[in-house]
C-alpha cells in the first residue's frame, strides 16, 4: 500500500496548499469512507472539466489543477489521489480506453481513481465531472461511473497505478492549451488477436 500513499512530483500531496484543502475536506472526521466521498465530490464538482468549459491553462500537476481550479480527466484525477493520500487513505490511478463520440473511433485514454475502502478494498471512482449524459456518484460497493465500455475497442484497463502513465504526463505537460490537449489525447494502441 505504500506506493498508493506516497507524493510526487504529479501527485504532489506534500504541497502545502493540498494539504490544507485535504485536512479541510476532513476536518471533524474520522471515517475513510466519509472522507473519500468529499475528496472527490470536491474534485468532481469545485474542479472544472477543462474541455467542457474551454479552460487553461493545461494542468498536470495536482497542486496546479488545485490552484487553477481546472483540469482534464487525467489531472483531476491526480488532485484526487492527492487529496486522499494527504488523508492516510490509498489511492491509485486507472483508466478506460473509450471513444470520442458516438461510439465510433478514434479511441483515447480516460483517466480515473481507485481508493482502498476499508469495508469494501479497492473502489473505482471517477471524478471528471457530471454533464448532460454523464454521471459520477460514490456509491460503494456499487461503481457509478461516468462512461461504461460499449464496443469493441474499448477497454476497462484492470491496472492499478501509483502513478500517472508516461504518455498522459506528456501529453499534458507538453499543451499549451486544452485545444492541444483535445487533439492529441492519449491513446493505448491494443493488438487484435
Amino acid at each position: 500500500m505504500e506506493k498508493y500513499l506516497s507524493s510526487s512530483e504529479v501527485i504532489d500531496w506534500e504541497h502545502s496548499e493540498v494539504i490544507k484543502k485535504a485536512k479541510a475536506l476532513s476536518c471533524g472526521v474520522d471515517d475513510s469512507e466519509v472522507i473519500a466521498k468529499a475528496c472527490f465530490e470536491f474534485v468532481r464538482d469545485e474542479i472544472k472539466h477543462s474541455y467542457d468549459f474551454k479552460l487553461n491553462p493545461v494542468t498536470c500537476k495536482a497542486s496546479d489543477v488545485l490552484k487553477y481550479k481546472t483540469g482534464y480527466c487525467y489531472a483531476k484525477s491526480h488532485l484526487l489521489a492527492a487529496l486522499l493520500r494527504a488523508n492516510g487513505i490509498p489511492a491509485g490511478l486507472c483508466y478506460q480506453r473509450l471513444t470520442l463520440e458516438n461510439n465510433q473511433p478514434p479511441f483515447c485514454l480516460h483517466g480515473l481513481n481507485v481508493v482502498h475502502l476499508p469495508k469494501i478494498g479497492w473502489y473505482r471512482l471517477d471524478p471528471r465531472g457530471n454533464k448532460a449524459g454523464v454521471e459520477a456518484r460514490f456509491t460503494p460497493p456499487t461503481e457509478s461511473l461516468a462512461f461504461s465500455t460499449l464496443i469493441e475497442g474499448e477497454i476497462d484497463f484492470p491496472e492499478i497505478y501509483s502513478e500517472p502513465l508516461p504518455d498522459v504526463v506528456s501529453v499534458l505537460n507538453q499543451s499549451r492549451t486544452y485545444n492541444d490537449v483535445a487533439r492529441n489525447l492519449p491513446d493505448i494502441r491494443i493488438k487484435k488477436r
